[in-house]
């Protein structure tokens, strides 16, 4: 028999108009939990609802806003859940103090405990302590406990996890928005006063959107988009999409949305900028990717962006074709492992290009690649039999990023490197070229034989300019609308494929 504990589960908490109202996710979470009662009733699991009562003066109003007051119905059970047990009522975060949840526990012995409800990193987390401590296996299915702050929900989960021992279920795939999107507050605030006056004028039409390009491209983000919309769209609501990384034709229809408006309204803006930035940024790459053909290209550019959206960048870079990235944050993104060689700093820090090569091949993994920066001090072809003779067949490629004070990395200056190297015995050792390539250069490189073994590409594709998306609706309940200059109805596409 497993027990369950649903935690705080009360209207001063889920209903809309309760002092701690834990957000857009309490409907979520309720829709949640009842699911995984039913479930857990039909097998004959223990049910206990737990949840505060406070004297009017309780110490706890001194950090949070006076609630769940004995003998009002803001301490009582939501509707949705008060028929699966009787309310335990407890006065502090913990399930255990003050209560007979121990001696209920004892008697029935279960094989686990499984704790639900909010919030995540207050009440929930002391319970998860409090039962690990009495001895039992606890399970936290993450789609049924919620909080007011998604970091603070994050982090207690991956602290029950890893330092109480709980084991975390259901947690979401996909990206993880942050609060500011999962509450608006990066959306254009008309969109935030649309969704005011229709909640107010208790409209909240089924509408059919509809999202395409101003320009051709290599389509990224829309995996983002539906990780949004499986967040905030309820129930029977339909999205169909394109695939990630195909190409898209001017005004073609990447993706498709049915589902109340107020639900998603204001996540136009965060849609559009996901779509838009991205397409971009991948068909710079896409760009890169066809020009080097069978030479694989590397996405060097997050220092030339927001640090806060390089991930997005490295990430659209390898949808359009780049086989890796620079940060880790990015290669996480796109499930890949991120590459590099020996920057600038580390050789002049050292003082050498040898001594930095031979610190980096005694420290840093077996596993990576050893690729050797050689144009900081020395001629190029220098450097690099240099680097070679001391790492022997451990060199896998040496990287050129001459200076443009110093005529760049040409043609020529590939080939010449590339015979000191042949001519010493290190055929063995490839060349990698960054710094400032376009795909033009690459294909001047190729026209002119050049023996590179990859590219790495900067700004070229962190540079791009977004292929702006536009969202419109083209149904409002079932019937066509449109406004003026486009066409009333949905526009048929046989690439959309419904995920939602």
């Amino acid at each position: 028999m497993n027990a369950i504990i649903v935690v705080d589960m009360l209207n001063d908490f889920i209903k809309e108009n309760g002092p701690l109202y834990i957000g857009f996710r309490a409907k979520q979470v309720t829709k949640n939990i009842k699911k995984m009662l039913e479930n857990e009733k039909a097998k004959g699991s223990a049910i206990f609802l737990l949840g505060d009562q406070h004297e009017p003066n309780d110490p706890e109003f001194k950090l949070f806003p006076s609630h769940c007051i004995k003998g009002t119905c803001g301490c009582l059970p939501i509707d949705e859940l008060k028929d699966y047990g009787l309310l335990i009522p407890k006065s502090t975060y913990s399930a255990f103090i003050g209560t007979d949840l121990t001696q209920k526990l004892a008697t029935i012995k279960p094989e686990k405990v499984i704790i639900a409800g909010v919030c995540t990193d207050i009440c929930i987390l002391y319970a998860v302590y409090d039962c690990i401590g009495l001895g039992y296996n606890v399970e936290v299915p993450a789609n049924c406990v919620a909080s007011y702050n998604e970091d603070a929900h994050n982090f207690a989960l991956t602290h029950m996890e890893k330092i109480l021992g709980a084991k975390i279920t259901n947690r979401k795939k996909g990206y993880i928005f942050d609060e500011s999107t999962l509450k608006g507050k990066n959306a254009d605030i008309y969109f935030l006063r649309t969704r005011e006056i229709l909640e107010k004028e208790n409209i909240n039409n089924t509408v059919t959107m509809e999202f395409f390009p101003s320009a051709d491209g290599i389509l990224c983000g829309i995996n983002q988009a539906v990780d949004l919309l499986k967040d905030v769209l309820p129930e029977g609501s339909k999205v169909w999409t394109m695939e990630e990384g195909t190409p898209i034709s001017y005004k073609e229809t990447a993706m498709r949305i049915i589902a109340p408006y107020n639900s998603f309204g204001i996540y136009e803006t965060a849609i559009l900028g996901m779509l838009s930035s991205q397409t971009g940024w991948a068909t710079a790459a896409k760009e890169c990717a066809e020009a080097a053909q069978n030479i694989p290209c590397i996405s060097f550019g997050a220092r030339h962006v927001h640090p806060s959206v390089s991930p997005f960048m490295e990430y659209a870079a390898i949808v359009g074709g780049c086989i890796s990235c620079a940060t880790s944050a990015g290669a996480k993104m796109a499930s890949i492992e991120p590459s590099g060689t020996i920057p600038h700093a580390l050789v002049l820090n050292m003082g050498n290009t040898v001594d930095a090569a031979l610190a980096f091949d005694k420290y840093i993994d077996a596993s990576i690649l050893r690729s050797v920066l050689v144009d900081t001090f020395k001629d190029e072809a220098e450097e690099a039999l240099n680097v070679a003779s001391v790492m022997g067949q451990k060199l896998t490629s040496i990287r050129l990023d001459t200076a443009r004070e110093r005529g760049g990395v040409t043609a020529d200056l590939i080939k010449e490197v590339r015979a000191h190297l042949d001519l010493a015995g290190y055929s063995h050792v490839g060349i990698f070229v960054t710094g400032g390539l376009t795909p033009e250069r690459i294909l001047d490189y190729k026209a002119k034989g050049a023996p590179v073994v990859g590219f790495g590409i900067g700004s070229f594709i962190s540079g791009r300019s977004a292929i702006d998306f536009t969202a419109d609706i083209y149904e409002i309940n079932g019937k066509p609308v449109a406004k003026r200059g486009r066409i009333p109805g949905i526009k048929p596409n046989t690439k959309l494929k419904q995920i939602i």
